[in-house]
C-alpha cells in the first residue's frame, strides 16, 4: 500500500533462481486487486527499468553482515517490502562485481 507512482523498485526472481535481478519503476499507485476477493489486496503496474549487470543471489545478501537486518534476508517470502538507501546501493555494488565461485 505504500508503493506510489514514481517509486523505484528492485525485481527479485523466486523459485530456483532467487536473485535480485533488475530495476523498476511502479507507474501507478496502489489500487485495490480487481481478482482478489480479499479487499485489503492491492496491486501495483510496474515498468522495467534496467537489468543489473548480473542476478544478485539470496545467498550472496545472507553473506553480507551489513544486509543482515534487510527483509528480504530475514523473510525472503515477502512479496513486497522496504529497501534503505543502504540496502540498495549495496545491491548495485554487488551487482557490479564478478560473481562469487
Amino acid at each position: 500500500r505504500a508503493v506510489t507512482r514514481g517509486d523505484r523498485l528492485l525485481v527479485y526472481h523466486t523459485g530456483d533462481e532467487r536473485a535480485v535481478i533488475g530495476i523498476a519503476e511502479a507507474v501507478s499507485d496502489a489500487y485495490p486487486d480487481p481478482k482478489a476477493k480479499d479487499a485489503r489486496a492491492v496491486v501495483i503496474d510496474l515498468e522495467a527499468r534496467t537489468r543489473l549487470p548480473r542476478p544478485v543471489t539470496l545467498a550472496e545478501l545472507k553473506a553480507i553482515p551489513a544486509l543482515a537486518a534487510f527483509p528480504l534476508v530475514r523473510l525472503p517470502r515477502l512479496s513486497v517490502m522496504p529497501v534503505s538507501a543502504a540496502e540498495w546501493r549495496e545491491i548495485e555494488r554487488l551487482a557490479k562485481t564478478a560473481s562469487p565461485q
